[in-house]
């Protein structure tokens, strides 16, 4: 199925708390330090804006933004690992930052892991700047990584 294809099919909704557990799965699958049930739960009990991305009833991608005054800290952006670099995460970014748009943020902040070549790419190409460098942000198999620190101005 071609990105336009499939598109024409995914919307963007609200996550609730019946999509965590599968959520969880899905995020087992494409995260070396995975959240828990309970991160996504925080998040939702939080009123974070937390979103999926979903296709005929299966949940494609979810996001995690966390907002405080005029800004948005995407905390966990993510997509089924058969589906990535294929179009579906850009498209899912997008809509994403126009979520924030939509709320009044002026400013979108994310951490990624320098080692995360596709990711940071991604958020060049849609114009996130890098501003910062986290030491030892992530945990890994081996010990920590460093996390590169990205705005985008909304």
């Amino acid at each position: 199925m071609s990105l336009s294809q499939l598109l024409d099919h995914t919307i963007l909704r609200d996550m609730n708390p019946a999509d965590v557990a599968g959520i969880v799965c899905i995020e087992q699958r494409v995260h070396v330090s995975p959240w828990s049930c309970g991160n996504f739960t925080d998040a939702l009990t939080s009123n974070y804006v937390c979103k999926v991305c979903e296709a005929e009833g299966e949940i494609l991608g979810y996001a995690v933004l966390m907002v405080a005054v005029d800004e948005a800290h995407l905390l966990n952006i993510s997509i089924v690992a058969e589906y990535q670099r294929k179009g579906l995460g850009r498209w899912f970014l997008g809509a994403t930052m126009k979520t924030a748009r939509a709320i009044n943020m002026r400013r979108m902040l994310l951490e990624v892991r320098l080692s995360n070549a596709a990711a940071l790419g991604l958020y060049r190409d849609v114009g996130f700047r890098e501003i910062g460098l986290r030491r030892g942000y992530y945990s890994t198999d081996n010990g920590r990584e460093d996390a590169v620190v990205m705005e985008y101005l909304l």
